[in-house]
């Protein structure tokens, strides 16, 4: 019995750094290229961000070769802002787009950049499952074109995109 709970609390503080069947990170990454400001557009919803709007992710350089990670969102319904700290490192190399971000304690999810923009103004990326889905853009509104390529490939990678929230910027 207490082999199992070490097991179990091993498996926990490792996290959930997997890649979904399908996905491919990023090869090339640019660190320094990504950091900054992005809003979210579009995300798969989950209980942390239901029902926020005016989302934004500020990514920046830690010390120890990681990233600050500061997500922020409006709760029209609580008339209020929320917002969580956190912070990622990378997997395995610092060139490919698989971080592992926590804003829990020793807890780690995994974040997967699966597409960027040539010029870093957009991101596709996916969590530990085909649960989390998520369209960054460097401003609250993409090219149309950009959404509409970013619906279909995640369709094709088999996430459900009829479950897509469009996230709303003033």
């Amino acid at each position: 019995m207490k082999i199992r709970a070490i097991l179990l609390s091993l498996l926990l503080l490792a996290g959930c750094t997997y890649i979904p069947d399908g996905i491919e990170p990023v090869k090339s990454f640019n660190l320094s290229r990504f950091l900054g400001q992005w809003y979210e557009v579009a995300r798969l919803d989950h209980s942390f961000e239901s029902g926020l709007s005016e989302v934004s992710a500020t990514y920046t350089q830690r010390d120890d070769q990681g990233l600050n990670v500061i997500n922020r969102g409006y709760s029209k319904e609580k008339n209020q802002w929320n917002e969580a700290i956190g912070k990622g490192y990378f997997v395995d190399n610092t060139d490919i787009g698989h971080l592992k971000v926590s804003f829990w304690g020793p807890f780690y999810s995994s974040f997967v950049i699966f597409e960027l923009g040539e010029n870093y103004d957009y991101a596709f990326v996916a969590g530990y499952s085909k649960d989390y889905l998520w369209l960054l853009s460097r401003t609250p509104q993409v090219d149309p074109h950009i959404l509409k390529k970013f619906i279909a490939d995640a369709e094709r990678k088999g996430f459900d995109t009829s479950k897509l929230v469009m996230v709303k910027h003033s």
